[in-house]
């Protein structure tokens, strides 16, 4: 099989290099002395996790309230009510104060009482007014991206197969939609040591028994047949274990539920190799005939007979 040129990820390499895909299809490149923009912000608070979304949200909640709070006890508490006395009571009636105007609640206990304190919770309102906005776009956003909903195996599979040798590894459509049109590429990176010392990758775009289908329900197994073409031919299970490997996995569909193209990479590193082993079965027939898909067996392998 001949090299293919760059894919994208360059031909530089090292002894220790790491994947530049992880295996959750994100990227492994650590940016330096790059500037930032209101873009790069909105991108990732749209890309991040649910759990650490809400933690900035509540951690952003708070940090406004303890500065206008703050503010408030800077221009006098008298601006918005009576002084307790105690320093620790008047920041809590700031802050609950500045909680009530930034979310235009204001339930009638506190208000405020001077020009000054009118000055800042009229621009704390509209603070609070652009603040929301920004944050119910965010939740449409984060809602409304299209997203791949496929699960790969936690292993590669090499097995002996139909008279020769196999390398596959599956993946299940993780909704109970259907993927129409579903497309995968599958790119071997191998990292070799060039005579001058330096190390390089080589890539080779693998040659699928079946690389498109017209629709996925359940599971698919991604199947290349090593034979004369494949760049593990000549190699035994031994030889193959031992590269500096590497698989980058492309899929392409089409998902009913956004009525749009949608895709998903992953990768597996050499140590995700298992030799002679077979994948179980992910799905099978209830009393009624209906196909039952098992999400939690995906990976499972058993022994060849």
């Amino acid at each position: 099989m001949k090299r293919i040129k760059d894919p994208g990820f360059g031909y530089s390499s090292s002894k220790n290099s790491q994947s530049m895909i992880n295996e959750k299809g994100h990227s492994n490149v650590i940016h330096k002395n790059k500037s930032l923009s209101i873009n790069d912000t909105y991108a990732y608070l749209i890309d991040i996790s649910w759990f650490k979304f809400f933690i900035f949200v509540f951690i952003s909640y708070i940090i406004v309230n303890t500065i206008f709070a703050t503010i408030y006890l800077l221009v006098g508490i008298e601006q918005i009510t009576n002084s307790t006395g105690s320093k620790i009571d008047d920041f809590f009636n700031a802050f609950f104060f500045s909680a009530q105007t930034i979310t235009t609640v204001g339930y009638g206990g506190l208000s405020p009482q001077g020009f000054i304190g009118n000055v800042i919770s009229t621009f704390q309102a509209l603070t609070g007014l652009l603040s929301f906005s920004f944050i119910t776009g965010l939740l449409y956003g984060r809602f409304s991206k299209p997203k791949a909903a496929v699960k790969f195996s936690n292993n590669v599979v090499l097995r002996d197969y139909e008279g020769g040798m196999a390398v596959m590894f599956k993946l299940m459509n993780y909704r109970p939609s259907i993927m129409i049109d579903p497309e995968v590429t599958v790119i071997y990176s191998n990292t070799i040591k060039a005579e001058d010392g330096n190390f390089k990758k080589d890539y080779f775009r693998l040659k699928l028994q079946m690389d498109k289908l017209k629709y996925l329900t359940t599971t698919w197994t991604i199947v290349h047949e090593i034979d004369n073409d494949s760049p593990f031919a000549g190699m035994t299970k031994a030889e193959i274990k031992m590269l500096d490997a590497e698989l980058y996995v492309l899929i392409q569909y089409h998902d009913e539920t956004f009525s749009q193209q949608v895709n998903q990479m992953h990768s597996y590193k050499a140590d995700r190799l298992l030799v002679d082993v077979k994948f179980k079965k992910s799905f099978s027939f209830d009393e009624e005939g209906y196909t039952v898909l098992d999400h939690s067996i995906l990976s499972d392998v058993e022994k060849m007979n």
